[in-house]
């Protein structure tokens, strides 16, 4: 139906002549249409409509953000924006913190299975489908694997072990009486690298593959890791601006728009930046795989002044990292009500909120599928790969375009200050470098850790994605990167802040080990602060109050003080 015709039903409701409408205006001539010919005030509607089509920017903007600050509308009048709005508009209200969900339509309904099949080999079908071609050897192992294996022969694992990693799935029971779940991960992890390459995402939506993982995400609810990996695949398909009109017909902003409001701040997170890489009426940047925004999720009118970037150590995470310490965990329901009390991940919830100029960044790099070493022949990425891997996607972010500032934990620190040294050889990353003003390391072994004395075994339960030579007290490249590091450092002034644990971890329940001493945190240059905490908890802040918190937001307030001002 025409917006003209929406116009008319508008006026209808309300008892306006359809007729007489009709005799004024259509939609054709309805940008001549003046407000002195409106007599009421439903047609506001369609006003805001007709606006959100204009050449002019800002009044598509201002459209947009009046749409979203409408609470007291009839359903009808949501329903007539839900059918009449352009894809730029409905991108819009998605990315719009207080938009109405009645503004969304439910998904078209999905196309039926095809004749004894299933989701499980509907998904294993369009697997198969995909080229082999451009695709690391260990995905080609894995996708032969995933594609090898049925619930059947997983029910007949009973206790086996389907561990390909830190992230790897324990065992088929996993997701409770279901084993197809299990296959689905296996096909879901593999057809996440295949969205990695542009070209395979045009196989994925040719192969049906928005409803067919529209179809698991329904089926999961209860399964968030399967919901996420789904997210993740939409995610890197919207980084392909010829397939948004796909992505937004087959009702995908829908659901993103319903999983920006989730207080779980994985779901929300996956969700925004699906939606970021689809709105680019007001989003340059591109976010690959494992780059989220934690702060500003939505369209926002507080400009962004600087940058913030979370690094995690191996074996962490973009968001658990980052959580509040657990020893006084406040149950969910008082969380919801008061985030200062407890969160899931004070980046986005605490200094957000104490810094809203800021753009805060947090990075998920590979512990999946380049860490199956017991079944995949590919070797374990070094620092230096996976150095150039994150700047790239860094960079496609915008990150080095605003001042910034870079937080890392163990080993994420090593990486930051690989990242730092090769953006400093490439005339193209020169901006990475010039507006990098500082660096805070959580228990960063700049010097080595007592974790290579361990066995082998040890410490590839610990340090599954690095070489272990490079954990080392006398290994040439860590000494190398500290030497080199430093000496850059110092010479572009960057403003420096290490915190050390004084306390050790215990690793399974034989071993107590202090993970990073005093004396391998300690760069050389900047305060170094020893904390009374173990080495998973030193960034994790007991309360917002606390001194690791508060010292971290001091150093960022007072290092971007300048740059804040402005």
């Amino acid at each position: 139906m025409s917006l003209g015709a929406y116009c008319v039903i508008c006026c209808r409701r309300i008892g306006t002549s359809a007729s007489r409408l009709k005799s004024r205006t259509s939609w054709r001539n309805i940008h001549s249409f003046s407000t002195a010919d409106i007599e009421d005030h439903d047609c506001a509607v369609w006003l805001l409509l007709r606006k959100s089509r204009e050449d002019d920017r800002a009044a598509r903007l201002e459209a947009v953000q009046e749409m979203s600050q409408a609470h007291h509308w009839h359903d009808y009048q949501y329903r007539v924006i839900a059918q009449a709005c352009d894809p730029r508009t409905l991108i819009g209200l998605a990315r719009s913190k207080e938009s109405d969900l009645r503004f969304f339509l439910p998904p078209p309904p999905l196309p039926s299975l095809k004749e004894d099949s299933s989701t499980e080999e509907e998904l294993r079908h369009l697997l198969a489908s995909l080229p082999q071609t451009e695709i690391d050897e260990c995905l080609q192992y894995f996708t032969s694997l995933a594609l090898s294996e049925s619930s059947q022969s997983l029910a007949a694992q009973k206790g086996g072990l389907w561990c390909f990693g830190g992230n790897g799935l324990p065992y088929a029971e996993s997701f409770g009486e279901v084993p197809s779940a299990t296959v689905e991960m296996f096909c879901l992890e593999a057809i996440v690298k295949h969205s990695e390459i542009p070209s395979h995402c045009d196989h994925i939506e040719a192969g049906g593959g928005l409803q067919l993982l529209q179809r698991l995400y329904q089926l999961h609810k209860d399964c968030p890791k399967v919901q996420r990996n789904i997210m993740r695949i939409i995610g890197n398909m919207a980084l392909n601006e010829h397939l948004h009109p796909a992505i937004i017909h087959s009702g995908w902003v829908s659901l993103m728009a319903e999983a920006l409001k989730s207080f779980h701040i994985m779901e929300a997170s996956h969700a925004a930046r699906t939606l970021a890489n689809l709105d680019r009426e007001t989003v340059h940047e591109k976010y690959q795989d494992g780059v989220y925004v934690l702060h500003p999720q939505c369209r926002t009118s507080q400009p962004i002044k600087a940058d913030v970037l979370f690094i995690h150590g191996l074996m962490g995470a973009a968001f658990k990292t980052w959580r509040q310490q657990d020893s006084e965990r406040v149950q969910l329901e008082n969380s919801l009500v008061d985030e200062d009390r407890y969160t899931t991940c004070w980046p986005k919830t605490w200094l957000a909120k104490d810094c809203p100029a800021l753009r805060i960044i947090s990075v998920e790099y590979d512990t999946s599928l380049s860490d199956w070493r017991a079944r995949c022949p590919m070797e374990r990425k070094s620092i230096a790969f996976r150095s150039n891997e994150l700047l790239s996607k860094l960079r496609a972010a915008g990150v080095g375009d605003r001042p910034m500032i870079w937080i890392s934990h163990s080993m994420g620190g090593l990486l930051v200050k690989k990242m730092l040294l090769e953006a400093s050889k490439k005339p193209e990353l020169s901006a990475v470098i010039n507006n990098t003003r500082g660096v805070i390391f959580y228990s960063v072994p700049h010097h080595g850790s007592h974790l290579a004395e361990y066995s082998v075994n040890i410490r590839y339960l610990l340090f599954p994605s690095l070489e272990v030579k490079e954990l080392s007290k006398d290994s040439p490249a860590l000494k190398a990167l500290q030497d080199d590091f430093v000496e850059f450092a110092k010479d572009k002034n960057f403003q420096v802040l290490n915190f050390v644990e004084t306390q050790p971890t215990f690793i399974g329940s034989m071993i107590k080990l202090h993970i990073v001493p005093v004396e391998s945190a300690d760069l050389g240059i900047g305060d170094l602060i020893p904390v009374d905490v173990n080495h998973l908890n030193i960034c994790k802040p007991k309360t917002k109050d606390a001194f690791l918190y508060q010292r971290t937001l001091q150093f960022i307030r007072e290092t971007l003080a300048r740059d804040l001002e402005k």
